[in-house]
């Protein structure tokens, strides 16, 4: 099954803790396009530094739970503490799509509950996947993304 991930880091080295975690995410699944890199305004909390974010589509054999269990145990092993609400964070990986299921659970919600919102998720989302349809919403990323009305600042990053 096809999945979209999002990845982000504001504590330490941001770009090698995306780096590992991508490693980490292709040892068990196929990581079929990866995003540029943003940096990217806090959402939510805002005293913090900004983050680098990324998407990435894999192809899984995981079920959404699996997957979930899999990228908090990833983590969990790059040393993310659990502290208050949109903190700061070394890592974050979050499911965003699983292909087009729609689960609403109470630790387990996809797509992602509130993906349509958020510019830097949906400007990562758009590079890899501007045409996959929300199942929810039924509008493709592009059209969610060119309605966004949050203004966060979000910055392409150049290679390193």
């Amino acid at each position: 099954m096809e999945a979209y991930l999002l990845l982000g880091s504001n504590i330490g080295d941001r770009r090698k803790n995306i780096e590992n975690a991508l490693l980490a995410i292709g040892e068990k699944n196929k990581i079929v396009k990866v995003s540029s890199l943003y940096e990217t305004e806090s959402y939510g909390y805002k005293d913090q530094p900004y983050f680098i974010n990324c998407c990435c589509k894999i192809e899984t054999k995981f079920s959404p739970r699996e997957l979930l269990i899999f990228v908090k145990e990833i983590e969990k092993k790059m040393g993310r503490k659990n502290g208050i609400r949109w903190g700061p964070r070394n890592i974050d990986i979050d499911i965003l799509f699983y292909s087009n299921i729609v689960i609403n659970e109470k630790d387990l919600i996809i797509p992602h509950y509130d993906l349509a919102n958020r510019k830097f998720v949906l400007i990562c989302l758009s590079e890899i996947a501007p045409y996959f349809v929300h199942p929810v919403l039924k509008k493709t990323v592009k059209e969610m993304f060119d309605e966004i009305k949050d203004l966060c600042s979000c910055t392409l990053l150049k290679e390193s």
